[in-house]
């Protein structure tokens, strides 16, 4: 059996776009291969290397369920069942940047793909908001989001992680974090700023989006793939 991997990631960089509430991305020089040289005496070659003040929520993240439920665990806590394993991805582009992701939008895009939602499923929900929107001023602020009904719908179905191609899970002027909550409530997990996943519409993969191991932490960047059959 081929496999295929498809990246599910934005890149880090110095001027990305991050959510309000998070620290922006910065990168400095800690040494140059000239200076390192100097520093080392060596004649032959040098190490650069660079310093990072990201979030732990820059770029493609995944939440610890500790960020909005503080009974819940951190990041490091958290077993790898969140993180890997069998996955679906709807489109749910025809739902506007005007409304909310209400049950009903859910159970249309899981029927249209022709999947089924299992026990245990990662659910990434094809918005097409990175790709219409990505590095403009309308990426932070038009997007659709799930409806706490809609995260209730899935968390009952049995779904540990929801996954997104936009700044978060909800929808932008909803300042009571609707998704969020229902995450909290059920004890789940949601990715926020994948891409490509017009790749993956209507399709079962093996998704991988491995944390780092931050102790304590609310989040991590992680670098998500997804694995598919040819």
């Amino acid at each position: 059996m081929a496999l295929r991997m498809i990246d599910l990631s934005q890149e880090i960089y110095q001027g990305m776009s991050t959510f309000p509430m998070h620290q922006p991305t910065f990168i400095m020089t800690n040494m140059t291969h000239e200076e390192n040289m100097k520093k080392t005496g060596s004649k032959t070659l040098g190490f650069s290397a660079r310093n990072l003040l990201i979030s732990e929520h820059c770029g493609t993240h995944t939440d610890a369920i500790w960020e909005y439920e503080p009974s819940g665990p951190t990041i490091d806590k958290m077993p790898d069942y969140y993180f890997w394993g069998s996955a679906v991805c709807v489109d749910l582009s025809d739902v506007p940047a005007s409304r909310y992701i209400e049950p009903e939008d859910l159970e249309l895009a899981v029927r249209n793909s022709g999947q089924e939602i299992r026990k245990g499923d990662i659910f990434l929900m094809y918005t097409g908001h990175y790709d219409k929107n990505f590095d403009t001023d309308l990426y932070q602020t038009a997007y659709s989001g799930l409806s706490y009904k809609g995260a209730q719908w899935l968390a009952e179905k049995g779904v540990v992680n929801i996954g997104v191609d936009a700044p978060a899970i909800d929808h932008p002027s909803d300042t009571d974090f609707s998704g969020h909550y229902a995450c909290g409530e059920y004890g789940i997990t949601n990715t926020e700023n994948l891409c490509n996943l017009h790749l993956l519409k209507g399709k079962r993969f093996l998704y991988f989006g491995l944390p780092l191991r931050i102790r304590g932490g609310s989040g991590s960047p992680i670098r998500a793939v997804a694995l598919i059959e040819e």
